[in-house]
């Protein structure tokens, strides 16, 4: 791990770290449950360090987190010990496959999942106090379009639309990105579609929400890629691993490490602001605006 050489930015109080290392951020999101983002997100991050990158994922599911779940890890604590003010951010990242960190949320902790304003800016100031370099931040966000959801993808980078062929799936998708739109003046998204039986069939679906997007919403989302249907990709599950680490040469993981190799493929935030801490600034940015529009 390298150290930071730290200072206190006075107009913000959060604390500055100085490498001028820029950060790739990108959220995982799909506006309905149930269409394997937390899959996708684990997996995308686990492709990416098999890369050499160096990856953090955030669970950022505060009431239905399982990313620790999923990789079969045993957190001694996570963000409600965070909350509580017993343990800070480093405290509570652990190791997962590979050189991936793991900042785990809690699961099934009521009040996780309704954070107060000003909890909820507490969980992000404190990334400004990591001291870890890294290239990728994955940000596995909760299903819908909460408050919290709207933060880390209004502050991410990037924003990767999960859907699968469902009709609620495209809905909620289409009501994700109308919102981001519409409200917040977001404009990229890259659709990933999950689960798909063909190739044609994963391309139909972008093309379906992409139709809608750029009639509606003056929106042109740009397709990632599908992930087929694979039924090692349960039997991964099934053994808590990630399925580009289990099955190495299914198609679901041929898929996903091909979706990695794009991701690292984008462009790393060349103007001021792409490091970490402007991350944390504006997730505390987005707070404070949700709450003035909700007052």
């Amino acid at each position: 791990m390298l150290m930071h050489e730290a200072n206190v930015d006075q107009a913000t109080g959060l604390r500055r770290m100085g490498s001028p290392r820029p950060v790739k951020v990108v959220a995982v999101s799909g506006g309905k449950g149930g269409v394997g983002k937390t899959n996708v997100s684990v997996n995308l991050a686990v492709a990416l360090d098999g890369l050499g990158r160096k990856v953090m994922l955030l669970d950022a599911d505060f009431g239905l987190a399982n990313v620790d779940v999923l990789l079969g890890l045993s957190p001694e604590y996570d963000l409600s010990h965070l909350i509580n003010g017993e343990r800070n951010l480093e405290e509570i990242i652990v190791d997962g496959p590979g050189g991936l960190r793991i900042i785990p949320a809690s699961s099934g902790i009521g009040r996780m999942a309704s954070l107060s304003p000003a909890e909820h800016a507490g969980v992000i100031r404190a990334f400004s106090e990591l001291s870890y370099d890294l290239d990728v931040l994955i940000v596995d966000t909760a299903a819908g379009i909460s408050e919290g959801v709207v933060s880390f993808c209004r502050a991410s980078q990037e924003v990767i639309v999960v859907v699968c062929d469902e009709p609620a799936s495209i809905t909620d998708a289409y009501a994700f990105m109308k919102v981001m739109n519409r409200e917040y003046g977001m404009d990229r998204f890259h659709v990933l579609a999950n689960m798909a039986h063909s190739v044609r069939e994963g391309h139909e679906l972008y093309l379906k929400l992409s139709r809608a997007a750029e009639r509606f919403l003056d929106v042109t989302p740009t397709y990632l890629g599908a992930i087929p249907h694979d039924e090692r990709l349960r039997k991964a599950v099934q053994k808590q691993q990630a399925v580009v680490t289990a099955y190495p040469s299914s198609p679901s993981a041929l898929a996903l490490k091909k979706i990695a190799r794009s991701v690292d493929e984008w462009p790393l935030p060349r103007q001021p602001g792409g490091q970490l801490e402007f991350f944390v600034e504006r997730l505390i940015e987005a707070e404070r605006e949700y709450v003035e529009e909700t007052l």
